[in-house]
């Protein structure tokens, strides 16, 4: 039987990871001066309760809320543009949930996300959703007017030179797993691997598509090249934590 991840890429997240990562980004959001303050996002003092289903649930939740902060301005613009925000049913304390969920909904082209059968709705998540979703036209509107305002192609291009170079390198880098071996020996891995398709390669110089190698110093790391990353991350050794994301 086929397992699968908590993320579907591009078909949404579960609930609790938009709750999760709205928790995360709301202490780590960017204040602005008081003069300046056009989006409010409550109280922030007291340090959040995190709860997640798995390692893959954490590390998506972190994702998403940094995601949110790295392009904060330009959420909370289209927010404004397409006056969306403010809105008397929403809270400042559901600010940050709107922020981070409107990210992932730009990220999806304003498509309808994937509802999972067996997760447990989070009545703040399907509000802030529907919300959103009855005003999709206006946000996909505003955002196309922050584009033409700053001549980009994406998003990615409305970001400080700086930001983006950093990405660039960041993306090009290869990927580091940990074999987990507690629950799987590395010839296991090695012919697990060989079964899905993968080739055991010597150094990183000898990468092609589907090919991996044992890092030189630690004999329990394997490296990837970066293109495979969603790829890796729905096989059966990441769902099973026999294999880690560094």
């Amino acid at each position: 039987e086929k397992r699968t991840m908590t993320l579907i890429e591009k078909n949404g997240y579960h609930d609790s990871v938009y709750i999760n990562a709205a928790k995360i980004f709301q202490g780590i959001h960017t204040e602005k001066r008081k003069d300046r303050i056009l989006v409010r996002y409550g109280d922030d003092s007291v340090s959040p309760r995190l709860t997640f289903k798995d390692e893959y649930s954490q590390r998506v939740s972190y994702e998403l809320a940094f995601n949110a902060l790295k392009y904060q301005d330009l959420l909370e613009e289209i927010l404004l543009d397409s006056c969306v925000y403010p809105c008397q049913s929403i809270p400042d304390e559901l600010t940050s949930l709107l922020v981070v969920m409107l990210y992932d909904l730009q990220d999806r082209k304003f498509q309808a996300r994937e509802i999972f059968d067996e997760e447990e709705p989070v009545a703040e998540v399907r509000k802030i959703e529907g919300y959103l979703h009855s005003f999709r036209t206006k946000l996909a509107a505003a955002l196309a007017r922050c584009r033409i305002k700053h001549d980009a192609l994406s998003i990615e291009y409305i970001l400080p030179e700086t930001i983006r170079k950093q990405e660039q390198r960041a993306s090009a880098l290869p990927l580091c797993v940990w074999i987990n071996t507690y629950k799987i020996s590395l010839q296991d891995v090695f012919r697990d691997l060989e079964k899905k398709g993968f080739t055991r390669v010597e150094t990183v110089s000898d990468f092609d598509r589907y090919t991996y190698c044992v890092d030189q110093h630690c004999h329990d790391v394997l490296v990837f090249p970066s293109s495979l990353k969603e790829e890796l991350l729905n096989l059966d050794l990441f769902a099973d934590c026999k294999l880690l994301l560094q």
